[in-house]
C-alpha cells in the first residue's frame, strides 16, 4: 500500500510541471548560475542518528558508488532540472514536524504520504534527481544551523560551478555561502561516514519544518 502511495506521490510531483513549467518560468532558470566556491571539509564527523536509522531501512538511498562523479557537470538542462525539482517538491509536500507526524522528535523518511519535515523534503529531491540521471554521490544531505538557531537539513549539490543548496524554505537554489546558514556537517563522498564543515556544534536533531 505504501509503495502505491509513494508512486502516486512521485507522479504528482512530476505532474506539477504543468503548473510550474510554463515558458516564462523556464526562462528564469534556463541560464547557468554564476560560479562560486565549494564548501570546505575540516574533519570526519558523526552521522545524525535519524540518518543512520533511515539508512538501515533504505540502504539504497544511502549507498555511495565511488565510480560516480563527485560533482555534477552543470548544463542549462541539468540546472533547470535541479531548480524545478526543488520547487515541485516544496509545493507537493506539506511541512509537519516529526513530533506531529510520527510522535517522535526526529525521524528521517521519504514523504510517501505527502507529509514531512526538512530532511524528508531533501531525501525526496535527491531520489528524483538521481532518477533523472544526476550522480547520487554528488548530492549530499547536509546539517546546518538555521536563522532561528535550530538544526535544519538541506541538500547540497556539488557541481563544477560550486556547491548549491536545495531547501524546503525557499524555491531559490542558492550557492551554499549565500543561505545565511551555519554549516555543520554533511554526508561524505567516499562511504557512509560523514564529514565536518567546521561551522558549529552539531544539533541533536534536525526537527524543524
Amino acid at each position: 500500500m505504501k509503495n502505491k502511495m509513494g508512486a502516486a506521490l512521485l507522479g504528482a510531483v512530476w505532474g506539477l510541471a504543468t503548473i510550474c513549467g510554463g515558458d516564462a518560468y523556464a526562462q528564469t532558470i534556463a541560464s547557468l548560475p554564476a560560479a562560486s566556491s565549494a564548501a570546505s571539509v575540516t574533519s570526519d564527523a558523526r552521522p545524525v542518528f535519524g540518518w543512520v536509522d533511515f539508512c538501515r531501512r533504505h540502504p539504497h538511498e544511502c549507498s555511495v558508488n565511488t565510480a560516480e562523479s563527485p560533482v555534477v557537470a552543470l548544463t542549462s538542462r541539468i540546472w533547470q532540472t535541479i531548480v524545478s525539482t526543488n520547487r515541485r517538491v516544496n509545493v507537493a509536500i506539506q511541512a509537519v514536524t516529526d513530533q506531529e507526524h510520527w510522535g517522535v522528535p526526529d525521524r528521517w523518511d521519504l514523504p510517501d504520504d505527502g507529509y514531512g519535515d526538512c530532511e524528508d523534503f531533501q531525501l525526496l529531491k535527491r531520489k528524483l534527481l538521481a532518477e533523472a540521471g544526476l550522480p547520487r554521490r554528488a548530492m549530499r544531505i547536509t546539517v546546518v544551523i538555521d536563522e532561528k538557531g535550530e538544526g535544519h537539513a538541506v541538500l547540497m549539490i556539488r557541481t563544477d560551478r560550486g556547491d548549491f543548496i536545495l531547501d524546503n524554505k525557499t524555491s531559490a537554489v542558492l550557492p551554499w555561502q549565500q543561505t545565511g546558514y551555519v554549516y555543520v556537517k554533511r554526508e561524505g563522498q567516499a562511504g557512509l561516514g560523514w564529514v565536518s564543515l567546521g561551522g558549529s556544534t552539531s544539533p541533536v536533531v534536525t526537527a524543524n519544518r
